[in-house]
């Protein structure tokens, strides 16, 4: 009988222990990470390419519309995103013409 008590009694703070760590590790995890990009925009198009923007950050992925579907990393520089794109698909991009210098006259 003493040991079925003393079990009894182990249990009984353990598992208010356990929630309570969980709770913790839970908004540690909320902490750390910050958004988690739940909301996403519809897709929008911007040098041939596609991207979403998270409605709670603004950070951005880019959007491959035949797969619908998001893909590659988060940016906050979409500049960058379609470099990196254009690097991993062997794309060139086009030469801009400069632009030239005419006097007002």
């Amino acid at each position: 009988m003493w040991q079925v008590t003393e079990k009894k009694k182990k249990s009984g703070w353990l598992w208010p222990l356990g929630v309570v760590a969980t709770g913790l590790g839970a908004v540690g995890v909320v902490v750390f990470r910050g958004c988690w990009h739940g909301k996403m925009s519809w897709p929008v198009r911007y040098q041939n390419r596609s991207y979403q923007v998270c409605l709670g950050c603004g950070i951005k992925r880019l959007f491959d519309e035949q797969a619908f579907g998001a893909y590659g990393p988060y940016s906050y520089d979409l500049n960058s995103l379609i470099a990196r794109d254009r690097a991993r698909t062997g794309e060139v991009q086009p030469e801009v013409e400069p632009t030239k210098h005419r006097t007002a006259s």
